[in-house]
């Protein structure tokens, strides 16, 4: 098991496997978010107003859709950090992108419900 104090925690390998995840759930949630974009745009509620998210279900759908997509993410990460923890490799690196993820999740939450109740 590694020693956590030794800070011997380089691994170009498992940095890379986690910068793919992470740039996998990126793209994931910016195409739930276009798809979300999509189905409000077509809806027959939003066709005479004057803005796209005209209504709550629109509202709903932009804010919830990549939000759930960036937890789920987020969740992803941290349970591939407990089995790199288990198998005593680095786990700091899945844990930095799980966190990085729930930081993106909060931010998007904050900024579209803000902007949404304004």
């Amino acid at each position: 098991m590694v020693n956590d104090v030794e800070k011997r925690w380089r691994d170009p390998r498992t940095f890379r496997r986690a910068a793919t995840y992470v740039c996998s759930v990126l793209a994931t949630a910016a195409l739930v978010f276009a798809l979300a974009l999509l189905w409000t745009a077509e809806r027959q509620n939003c066709s005479e107003a004057d803005t796209l998210l005209c209504d709550t279900p629109a509202q709903a759908a932009v804010l919830i859709g990549p939000s759930s997509v960036l937890l789920i993410g987020g969740i992803g990460a941290f349970v591939e950090t407990y089995v790199q923890w288990r198998r005593g490799r680095t786990w700091p690196i899945w844990q930095g992108a799980g966190w990085f993820l729930f930081t993106l999740m909060v931010v998007y939450l904050g900024i579209g419900g803000g902007s949404l109740t304004a």
